[in-house]
């Protein structure tokens, strides 16, 4: 009887071994000597899991495709679209493939104005900054919405461009930064509502390591292009609304003090 026990207990713990051996998202390893990151805290994190190449490099339309399927549940209308704006920053022509430090080419893909690091005047956009990332998380509740994600990125905008003499941000950049909270608002937590839990957010983009522990899950329903695009344009609607809003209080306040100082001019007057 307490033979069978055992052996009962022993084969037991064989088949979780095996299935924590075989499971990619308890599978964590960060990059060792020669392998390469890139600005992306998702394709990052995806790499460390072993759902893309762990080194970072020579990322085919395959890998990614099954890269972002198998951890997220993304649909291959995505994964050609991002495969297609990633092959353009490998600086080889006709490439048919890229690796993570390409991303970080500035004004490619990569931007000013990130969520969590520096602009490329001030550093390495490779690089997870602690300090670009508490101001951005400093804008966020306990649930990221569509508008306090919002709020986080005219926020990091408007620091970067007072810091940085040499900020831009093009149309590109603009929708990308949009895409970008969209995404992981919707990959970490509810993408019909548009809600996630903070703490999710800030256990990816501080550990490049999905949330598991945290009770995460891959996605049941397939991330598709329509609700990327339509929580997307959530977002930008919210941005114009905030940029118009800051844009007319700010107006009011010049007028306001511009009577203040002409009242003063005729006290002295």
């Amino acid at each position: 009887m307490r033979f069978a026990v055992f052996l009962s207990l022993a084969v037991t713990a064989s088949a979780a071994a095996n299935v924590s051996i075989s499971d990619p998202f308890e599978q964590w390893h960060g990059p060792k000597a020669g392998d390469v990151r890139g600005p992306c805290p998702f394709l990052n994190t995806f790499a460390n899991h072993g759902f893309l190449p762990r080194s970072g490099k020579y990322i085919t339309h395959k890998d990614l495709a099954d890269g972002l399927l198998n951890a997220v549940n993304f649909d291959a209308n995505i994964s050609a679209f991002l495969f297609d704006f990633a092959r353009s920053t490998n600086p080889q022509p006709n490439s048919t493939w890229f690796s993570l430090d390409h991303l970080s080419r500035h004004n490619v893909l990569e931007h000013d104005a990130s969520l969590s690091r520096v602009d490329a005047y001030h550093g390495h956009a490779d690089i997870f900054n602690q300090e670009a990332f508490d101001e951005t998380r400093s804008h966020w509740g306990d649930t990221v919405d569509v508008q306090s994600g919002t709020a986080a990125i005219i926020a990091r905008i408007n620091t970067c461009k007072v810091t940085n003499p040499a900020y831009s941000l093009s149309a590109l950049g603009e929708g990308f930064i949009w895409g970008e909270t969209a995404a992981f608002i919707s990959i970490l937590g509810d993408a019909e509502t548009i809600t996630v839990e903070k703490r999710r957010v800030e256990y990816l983009f501080q550990n490049e390591r999905l949330p598991t522990e945290l009770g995460w899950k891959r996605p049941e329903t397939q991330f598709t292009i329509d609700v990327l695009t339509r929580n997307l344009l959530a977002v930008r609607a919210e941005y114009w609304k905030q940029l118009n809003t800051t844009s007319s209080l700010r107006r009011q306040s010049e007028g306001y003090a511009a009577r203040l100082s002409g009242g003063r001019a005729r006290l002295h007057y």
